[in-house]
């Protein structure tokens, strides 16, 4: 039974150093969902019994049908926390007693669903790293810890699974102890590659609690600090003290003193935590009633006649619930170690929000007043209980949330002073999520995180909801992941084609990362993360659109780029032949367009700091660096037009056809009318009639776009596509089979190294996503079921061969690309862009 009401959670809103906003970010399949339990199991909301195996935060059919979490879910917890767990003096500054809220989000821990992972951590303030014991850091351990960090989120880590070296595996206490010590160094290695200055010393480490030790679905874990005040007393030392003991290289020997070399049996976390735990967890396994109530009776657990009744692994369970219950070492972390958003708000303002830092709107959000002009970002949108009808989830930063509050709803293609992607509507309810349901709520002050109904029919996927006309909206989210593979979809009936229509309109609100578009030959495509991202959004579509669809097979979305600058300026004339623009192109570079997509360089940012960047850092010549006109595709993509002419009359007239036309270009490249990327564009030369009726749109943007297609031809272009990094875990005797079926594949490999303690081998490699589809299955086939393989979007890389020469690799791509678009399959001649003098 809950044993909390919305009012007590709404009273501690108010006290901001009482709250804690947490994602749970992992792996698939490290324990993230079971962890999850034992907090909501803390709070009322399910059984203890049950906590672990209920995966209460996995609300979806299929998500219990796959095993794995697919959606993101947000949970309000509220949390008491005794004395004897934290004392008076040791609870952390700014707090007002021991209650304290908690805002968690369980999130996705498949690669394909990491759209989730970054939605999640742009609202909340801490999280907290979820790693198993047995198979380490993995790939997506580290994209998701590298999102963090770079949203400016404080990572805290649980070594989890711990039940499965003890019982499955029998480990000895050596072993677990330098597997730990092994998963924390590679945590710490990926921190201190990534992590912002502005935030302090970020690395993790057992002594200071905030690295701890789980097994989510027995329900138990444990922390140093802990076992350090059940010692100090013993000892008479002080807890600080100990806890520096109880971690690495300290020996208590048979001599009763301490040492910094000897036996790993005497090594004190071996000897002082794992044994006590082996030793329990062996009785209740071989059932020795009286050795395990007498163990435990010495730690003050008791344990009932219906606790005795139990034996093998529910036995386990049940006595270390009792011995260390996972939510009290889960919160002592969360509390003692995450920021409240008073404090996060104060180094997260300023890479949050895209307008001076000095106007009321950043001041609120880096005071987190509640007495500020509202600003709630929209992170996602979540299906509400009414059908098509979607709940804004979303964080206050600034100011109070109440219903009925009139608001202006920024997109993310709104820019101050304009009024594309702008509506004011008023707010009908605000509700806080718990898990499958909401609650009403009258209002949200900052620094929680809430959801928000009625807006859901003027914002897309995500968007700055503000109450003050001057506020600039906050920085857009960026994605680990891109949607590179596409599948076209129609209705099986004709008749139902506004069925369709209507379930991709909902489709794409209820996923991040999501793109619906339709192609001009008719065609709807629908473009997400991976094979499995694919295959869940199509279900969500078929549920959505309410009648049967045709799926088409799986598309790889290519890009386009040049390799090399412009030989020659590309002239193009207007259909009146009373207008002519020259143009030149050239490659951006790897470092500027990852830059661009990464959000460091932008058109939102100041003129001359952008300006200073490029020629500091990618040595432009300062004339073109001040004028660069346009990014694109969509305003903001890894393309760029610049200004290189001097003294053109009437340019100022021309400009915006220009960009147009270098928008429509980005978007449909000279090879595949594929979007480009990494090329830029400078505007050589524009002579256009003095007369404003023969320099018209009609005119000058299709002269333009001829003669940026004519310079992107002549700068040697390419087709790039996207790759994914593969990690496969084998035994030795399926390494012949992986490293065979790489090869075969564009594949190749870039490291394998043996796992410590097990006959498993870990290779690591990249394999383009056009050779990924069905792959699982093959390689399961392959390694008769025994290979593990995960796959995480890496990055784009030029596909081998020259796209122009006959018969190459490269061309038949491209033909199969426009004999799929209804194109000719030949790529036209030069002269069809390009006009003579």
């Amino acid at each position: 039974m809950v044993n909390f009401s919305t009012e007590q959670l709404r009273a501690l809103m108010e006290k901001r150093g009482q709250v804690r906003n947490l994602s749970i970010i992992a792996h698939v399949d490290h324990g993230k969902s079971a962890l999850t339990d034992s907090l909501l199991a803390a709070s009322g909301i399910i059984s203890m019994a049950s906590a672990g195996e209920q995966r209460a935060t996995d609300s979806r059919p299929d998500e219990a049908k796959r095993g794995i979490t697919i959606k993101s879910t947000g949970v309000s917890l509220y949390n008491e926390i005794p004395v004897e767990d934290i004392p008076d003096d040791k609870l952390p500054n700014g707090a007002e007693g021991r209650e304290f809220l908690v805002n968690l989000i369980d999130s996705p821990g498949h690669v394909d669903f990491s759209a989730e992972v970054t939605a999640a951590l742009r609202i909340t303030d801490g999280a907290l790293v979820v790693v198993d014991c047995i198979e380490g850091v993995c790939v997506q351990t580290e994209t998701v810890l590298r999102q963090a960090l770079a949203d400016r989120i404080k990572p805290i880590v649980t070594i989890n699974k711990l039940d499965r070296g003890f019982l499955e595996l029998k480990l000895d206490q050596e072993t677990f102890y330098q597997a730990f010590r092994k998963h924390i160094d590679k945590i710490n290695v990926v921190i201190s590659t990534y992590e912002d200055g502005s935030m302090g010393d970020l690395q993790v480490s057992p002594q200071n609690g905030t690295v701890g030790f789980s097994a989510g679905l027995h329900g138990w874990a444990f922390t140093i600090p802990q076992f350090a005040r059940m010692y100090a007393k013993k000892f008479g030392v002080s807890e600080e003290k100990m806890c520096e003991k109880l971690w690495g290289d300290h020996y208590f020997g048979a001599n009763k003193k301490w040492t910094t070399t000897g036996e790993p049996e005497d090594r004190a976390f071996n000897k002082f935590i794992l044994t006590p735990l082996s030793q329990v967890v062996h009785a209740a396994m071989s059932n020795e009633v009286e050795k395990l109530t007498s163990m435990l009776s010495s730690l003050n657990v008791e344990l009932t006649k219906e606790d005795l009744a139990l034996n093998g692994k529910d036995l386990v369970k049940r006595c270390m619930q009792r011995w260390l219950p996972a939510h009290k070492a889960l919160l002592e972390m969360i509390v003692m170690h995450l920021p409240s958003p008073a404090e996060a708000q104060k180094y997260r303002a300023s890479a949050l929000y895209t307008g001076p830092m000095d106007d009321q709107c950043c001041t609120g959000i880096r005071n987190c007043d509640p007495h500020a002009p509202l600003v709630l970002y929209v992170s996602k949108m979540v299906p509400g209980v009414d059908k098509g009808r979607f709940i804004a989830f979303g964080r206050v930063f600034s100011g109070t949330v109440a219903a009925g509050q009139k608001v202006r709803l920024m997109g993310p293609n709104y820019v101050p002073g304009r009024k594309d992607d702008l509506a004011v509507k008023s707010i009908q309810r605000v509700v806080l999520f718990m898990g499958k349901k909401q609650e009403s709520i009258d209002s949200v002050p900052a620094g929680s995180i809430c959801g928000i109904v009625g807006i859901d029919q003027f914002l897309v996927k995500t968007g700055t909801v503000s109450t003050a006309e001057d506020c600039c909206p906050l920085k857009n989210l960026t994605f680990a992941v891109s949607p590179v593979v596409r599948c076209a979809v129609e209705p099986k009936n004709p008749q139902d084609l506004p069925k369709l229509v209507e379930g991709l309109k909902r489709l794409a609100k209820s996923d991040p990362m999501v793109v619906v578009s339709m192609e001009e030959s008719g065609q709807y495509v629908v473009a997400g993360g991976g094979e499995l991202h694919m295959e869940i959004c199509l279900g969500d579509l078929e549920a959505l659109t309410g009648a049967p669809i045709k799926v088409s097979e799986p598309i790889v979305n290519y890009r386009e780029t040049v390799t090399v600058e412009s030989p020659e300026p590309c002239l193009a004339k207007s259909n009146n032949k009373h207008n002519r623009v020259w143009v030149s192109a050239f490659p951006l570079g790897t470092e500027l367009t990852d830059a661009i997509e990464a959000g460091d360089i932008t058109p939102m940012h100041d003129n001359l700091a952008r300006a200073r960047a490029l020629v500091n850092t990618y040595d432009w010549e300062l004339d073109v660096a001040r004028k660069v006109w346009a990014f694109g595709p969509d305003f903001n993509g890894p393309n760029m037009l610049r200004d290189g002419t001097h003294g053109v009359q009437n340019l100022a007239d021309g400009k915006q056809n220009i960009v147009s036309a270098f928008e429509w270009v980005s978007k449909e490249g000279v090879l595949t009318e594929e979007s480009l990327r990494g090329v830029g564009f400078t505007i050589l030369d524009v002579m256009l009639h003095p007369d404003a009726m023969h320099r018209g749109a009609g005119q000058v943007i299709p002269a333009a776009r001829r003669s940026m297609l004519a310079a992107q031809y002549t700068a040697k272009p390419k087709l790039v596509e996207p790759v994914f990094k593969v990690e496969v875990q084998c035994p030795e005797s399926c390494l012949g089979s992986v490293y065979s079926w790489l090869n075969r594949r564009r594949g190749q490999v870039t490291d394998e190294e043996r796992r410590p303690g097990m006959p498993l081998f870990t290779v690591k490699g990249l394999l383009p996503v056009a050779e990924s589809f069905g792959i699982e299955g093959i390689l399961r086939a392959e390694t008769s079921g025994q290979a593990q393989l995960n796959m995480v979007f890496s990055h784009w890389d030029l596909v081998p061969g020259d796209p122009l020469e006959a018969n190459s690799a490269s061309q038949l791509i491209v033909n199969k690309i426009r004999t799929r678009k209804g194109m000719a399959p030949d790529v036209p001649a030069l002269e069809r862009y390009k006009d003579r003098l």
